[in-house]
C-alpha cells in the first residue's frame, strides 16, 4: 500500500485524479444465471460499464460470486417451469451481502406462494410505487404479453398485476384485488419478480421507454455504488418500416403495397383446402373453433376457400399472435379489392385470379347465398350474411358490411374485367334498398328471424332514424353509385335526405361506436360521391364541413388522432371502471388528447374518404392531407421478419408520439394489436395502389355495366304497386 502511495505522489495531483476516475468508473461485475439466449443477458453483455459473468448452474454462480457483488437469477423456462433454487440459496446470498434480482422462482423465504401459476385474461401490469422515479411513474400501465405469475401476497409491491382501465395509466387507480409482480424481499437485498420480466424482447413487452426505465432502476438497485446506469437499448421484434423522420425512398408507396399484399400470404390468411373439414365450422351450428395458432406449415390458399378474418390481438410469451378463422363476407370483398388493385399496380395477374376466386367462393360456392338469403320468398333475399362460420354470424346482416363487400367487388370487376357476379351485386343493392326506410336509414343490423317475421316491406315502409355514419354511410355511397349507373332516382332521393339529416346533426347528435373520429371518417365517402352526382353548393358545403372536422384531428405526422364524443352517445366508449375492462368493444383511448390512431375504425376509412374527396374536389389542401396520411401509413407498416404473421401488416393501434404500436387493449373482439384482413389491410392496400395508379374508386368503376341486370331484378324485388 505504501508503494502505491509513493507512486501516486510521484505522478502528481492530475495523475491521481485520473487514476481515481478510472478506478471509480471501472466496469461493475454482475453475475448472471441464465442461458445465452436470454433477452436481458444479450442486452447487458454489450454494456461497457458492466462486467457480466454468466453461469449455467446455480452452484457455479454461488461459487463464483464475490462478497458484495450482484446477481441476476433468471427463469429461462418461463412460463412452463418455475425456477428451482436450493433451500439455502437466499441465505448464502445474504451471507455474502449480495444484491440480487430473481424471477419466477418456486420458493421464497418468508413468503407463501401458491402451487398453481396464474395466467390472467384481463390483468395488466401496473406500476405501484415510486421505485422507478417517474419513468415509469406510479399507476403507469405496462404490457407483459403472455403474462403468467406465481400468486402470492406481499405489501408494497413495485409492480402489480391488476384489472385496470386506461391507456397509459390506471385512471381509476389500482383495485384491491391485485397480485405482486415485483417487490423487495424482506430482510434481503433482493428484488423478486413473480413473472418472467427478462422475457421482454421475445414477449414484446411495451411500451419500450417504460421498460427501459424499469431495467435502469433495477440495475440502479443492484449496483448500489454510485454507478450511473445508462438507458438499456434493444431492437424490438415489432418495428415500424421507417422511422418518424427517416428519408423515404422514392418508391416507398409501391414497396408498401408489395409488403401489404404479401402479408395475406405470410399470415396464412388465404384459407387452405379442406378448411371446414379441419375446423368443422358450419353456418347452422355454434362456432367450434375461433382461432388457430399461426404456423409456417399451414399451406397458402388461392382464394378458392375464402379468407380468414384477422390476426387476433392476443400475444403470447413468445410474441406470437393467433389467426382468427371466421369467414366473413365483408372481409372477402375487401381483400378481393386489395388483390385486384395491387395486381394491376404490380403487374401480377395471379392476384387477379385470387381476387376473382374470393368472390366466386363467397357469393357462389359457399353456403352464404344457398339458404334464406337465396330464397326469393324470404325477406333476406339478396342480402349477404355477415359470416358463414356459425349461425350467430350467418343470421346477422349488417348493411355496412354488405356495402364494403360490394365496394371491394366492383373494384375487382373493374380491374379484372370479370362481371360474373354483377347480377348478384345488383340484387344486393336492391335488397339493401328495400330494407332501408323512408328516411334513408336502414339501422344497425337486421337478423334473419326478424326478416322472416316482418318481411322486407316492413323495413321499406319504416321510419327509422339512425344518425350513425359508421353503420349507414357506406350504404349511402353504394346507393349514390347505383344511381349513377342506373339513373333510377329511387337510389338518390332517400339517400340525399338521410345525408342531409345526418349533417344537420353534425357531429354532436351522432351516435358513435368506438369513437367519434371514426364517424367523421366514414361520412366523407358518401359526401364526396354526392358531389359527383349533384355538384351543388349545398353538397360541397356539407363535404367541406366534414373535411374540416376530420382534418382538425390530423397530426403533423399525418396521423389521425382518435376522438371521443359525449359519452351518452357512445355505443362502445372507453371502459367505465376497472371491472368493465375487456368486457365489450371499446375505444383505444381513455380521453381526448391521447395520441393514438385507430387503423381499424378510423384511419383506414379516413384514407378512403380523403382519397375520393381529393379526386372529387381537386383541392390542394386535401391532396396535402391524404399525402401526409399515406406517408404515415407507409412509415408505420409493421417490420418483423421474425413474425411473418405480422410483417407487412397494419395493426389497429399506433401511438404517434411514442411512434410505437400501442393503445388500450380493452376491446373484447379486436384489440390494439389486431390486424383485420378486410377493414384494415384490405382498404389500406387498395387505396395505396389506387394512389400509385392515379385513379379513384369512382373513376375506376365508371364503366360498370351492372345496370344490365337492373330492370329484371327491380321487377322481381320491387313489384309494381309498392311505394319506392
Amino acid at each position: 500500500m505504501k508503494s502505491v502511495l509513493k507512486i501516486l505522489m510521484f505522478l502528481g495531483p492530475m495523475a491521481i485524479i485520473y487514476l481515481l476516475l478510472v478506478w471509480n468508473t471501472a466496469p461493475q461485475k454482475i453475475h448472471v444465471y441464465c442461458e445465452e439466449g436470454n433477452d436481458l443477458y444479450k442486452v447487458i453483455q454489450r454494456l461497457e460499464y458492466m462486467d457480466v459473468v454468466r453461469y449455467d448452474s446455480l452452484d457455479d454462480l454461488l461459487d463464483g460470486i464475490g462478497k458484495g457483488e450482484s446477481a441476476l437469477i433468471l427463469a429461462d423456462n418461463y412460463p412452463n417451469e418455475r425456477l428451482n433454487v436450493p433451500d439455502n440459496f437466499f441465505d448464502l446470498l445474504k451471507e455474502k451481502k449480495n444484491r440480487f434480482y430473481i424471477e419466477f422462482t418456486d420458493k421464497l423465504p418468508g413468503v407463501k406462494t401458491q402451487p398453481k401459476n396464474k395466467t390472467p385474461k384481463y390483468e395488466r401490469a401496473v406500476v405501484n410505487s415510486s421505485f422507478f422515479g417517474n419513468q415509469p411513474d406510479s399507476l403507469d400501465i405496462l404490457a407483459i404479453n403472455g403474462l403468467t405469475y406465481v400468486p402470492t401476497q406481499v405489501s408494497n409491491a413495485h409492480i402489480v398485476a391488476a384489472r385496470v382501465a386506461g391507456l397509459d395509466s390506471a385512471i381509476y387507480g389500482v383495485p384491491k384485488e391485485n397480485n405482486p409482480l415485483l417487490f423487495q424481499l424482506n430482510n434481503y437485498d433482493g428484488l423478486v419478480s413473480t413473472t418472467g420480466l427478462s422475457n421482454f424482447i421475445k414477449g414484446r413487452y411495451a411500451p419500450q421507454v417504460e421498460w427501459q426505465g424499469i431495467w435502469k432502476w433495477i440495475f440502479q438497485f443492484l449496483l448500489d455504488d454510485g454507478t450511473v446506469i445508462e438507458k438499456l437499448d434493444w431492437n424490438p421484434k415489432i418495428q415500424t418500416t421507417y422511422a418518424r423522420n427517416e428519408q423515404l425512398p422514392s418508391d416507398y408507396q409501391k414497396k408498401s403495397v408489395e409488403k401489404g399484399v404479401e402479408w395475406f400470404r405470410n399470415a396464412k390468411m388465404l384459407v387452405p383446402e379442406k378448411y371446414n373439414g379441419i375446423l368443422q365450422n358450419t353456418h347452422n351450428e355454434e362456432i367450434k373453433t375461433e382461432f388457430i395458432n399461426w404456423s409456417d406449415t399451414i399451406s397458402n390458399g388461392d382464394g378458392s376457400n375464402g379468407v380468414f378474418e384477422c390476426v387476433f390481438s392476443r400475444i403470447d410469451e413468445k410474441g406470437n399472435q393467433p389467426i382468427g378463422v371466421v369467414l366473413r363476407g365483408d372481409c372477402t370483398g375487401e381483400v378481393a379489392g386489395a388483390f385486384a388493385a395491387s395486381g394491376k399496380l404490380l403487374g401480377r395477374e395471379e392476384n387477379y385470379e385470387i381476387a376473382n376466386n374470393l368472390l366466386e367462393f363467397y357469393l357462389k360456392e359457399s353456403s352464404a347465398l344457398k339458404g334464406e338469403y337465396g330464397n326469393p320468398a324470404h325477406g333476406a333475399y339478396g342480402l349477404v350474411p355477415w359470416g358463414i362460420s356459425s349461425y350467430a354470424w350467418y343470421k346477422a346482416n349488417y348493411g355496412d358490411d354488405n356495402a364494403r363487400l360490394f365496394l371491394g367487388a366492383i373494384i375487382t370487376a373493374a380491374i379484372t374485367g370479370n362481371t360474373e357476379q354483377d347480377d348478384i351485386l345488383m340484387r344486393m343493392l336492391l335488397a339493401l334498398h328495400r330494407t332501408t326506410g323512408k328516411n334513408g336509414f336502414r339501422g344497425d343490423r337486421i337478423d334473419l328471424p326478424q326478416l322472416q317475421e316482418n318481411g322486407w316491406q316492413h323495413y321499406y315502409e319504416g321510419k327509422v332514424m339512425n344518425l350513425s355514419p359508421h353503420m349507414e354511410a357506406y350504404l349511402w355511397a353504394c346507393f349514390l353509385w347505383a344511381y349513377d349507373k342506373t339513373g333510377d332516382p329511387i337510389f338518390l332521393e332517400r339517400t340525399k335526405q338521410a345525408i342531409k339529416t345526418t349533417m344537420e346533426g353534425y357531429p354532436n347528435k351522432w351516435k358513435w361506436m368506438n369513437g367519434l373520429a371514426q364517424e367523421k371518417a366514414r361520412i366523407l365517402l358518401p359526401l364526396a360521391w354526392l358531389v359527383r352526382v349533384e355538384n351543388t353548393d349545398e353538397n360541397r358545403k356539407m363535404l367541406y364541413t366534414a373535411l374540416d372536422g376530420l382534418l382538425e384531428l390530423q397530426d403533423d405526422s399525418g396521423a389521425i388522432r382518435e376522438e371521443l364524443g359525449s359519452i351518452e352517445k357512445g355505443v362502445f366508449p372507453p371502459s367505465k371502471s376497472n371491472a368493465d375492462y375487456g368486457l365489450h368493444e371499446a375505444s383505444l383511448i381513455a380521453k381526448n388528447g391521447d395520441p393514438v390512431s385507430d387503423l381499424l375504425y378510423t384511419t383506414n376509412f379516413a384514407l378512403v374518404g380523403l382519397h375520393e374527396a381529393w379526386y372529387t374536389l381537386k383541392d390542394p389542401r386535401i391532396k396535402k392531407s391524404v399525402d401526409q396520411l399515406s406517408e404515415f401509413l407507409c412509415r408505420i407498416q409493421v417490420k418483423s421478419p421474425e413474425h411473418p404473421e405480422l410483417h407487412g401488416g397494419w395493426m389497429r393501434a399506433f401511438d404517434f408520439e411514442r411512434f410505437e404500436h400501442w393503445g388500450s387493449n380493452a376491446d373484447a373482439g379486436w384489440g390494439a394489436w389486431a390486424i383485420e384482413s378486410g377493414w384494415t389491410q384490405g382498404w389500406i392496400t387498395t387505396i395505396l395502389s389506387l394512389r400509385e395508379l392515379d385513379t379513384s374508386i369512382w373513376d375506376l368503376t365508371k364503366n360498370s355495366e351492372i345496370n344490365n341486370h337492373y330492370d329484371a331484378l327491380k321487377k322481381e324485388m320491387l313489384p309494381t304497386g309498392k311505394k319506392q
